[in-house]
């Protein structure tokens, strides 16, 4: 009998959590930006303000999947929400529904706290993750755009501020 298990990360899943992080940035193409050290997440995780919270999902009592989540809010709704920056399930753990029960405690623990939405962004060429995602019901936000500024941009534009 397999069972699954998901709770709140600990200090000791740093390692895990930093692992897992990169081979996601591997998957996805973008391991060049993946710079994020160990004290890096454990700051923003644990750290005073908490800036980030993470699940760890286990099967069988072997790490098998993360999700890593910030708080948001929503003026419209005026309440509190989660962003879900990243979720990665191990290959060797995928189609056992370990995605789905990350993101259902994910909302579990958004209603929970009060709040109004659970979101994300996927990449447009991820098939089997939005599959996964229009099954569950998330609505595709099309006429949303995502813009950022980080790097360079985001210190030139800083200085504007002084």
């Amino acid at each position: 009998m397999t069972s699954l298990v998901i709770r709140e990360a600990t200090p000791a899943d740093v390692p895990v959590i930093a692992r897992f992080v990169r081979a996601l940035a591997e998957f996805e193409k973008l391991a060049h930006e993946a710079v994020g050290t160990e004290p890096d997440f454990h700051a923003a995780i644990f750290g005073t303000p908490q800036r980030a919270g993470c699940l760890i999902a286990e099967w069988d009592g072997e790490p098998a999947a993360i999700a890593l989540y910030h708080w948001t809010f929503s003026t419209f709704l005026a309440k509190p929400g989660r962003w879900l920056e990243d979720l990665w399930v191990e290959p060797q753990f995928r189609r056992r529904g370990i995605a789905k029960a990350l993101f259902a405690r994910l909302a579990q623990d958004t209603l929970a706290e009060g709040g109004g939405r659970l979101a994300w962004n996927v990449l447009d060429w991820n098939a089997p993750a939005i599959a996964t995602y229009d099954a569950m019901g998330a609505q595709a936000l099309k006429e949303w755009i995502t813009r950022r500024l980080s790097g360079d941009a985001l210190k030139s534009l800083a200085v504007e501020a002084t």
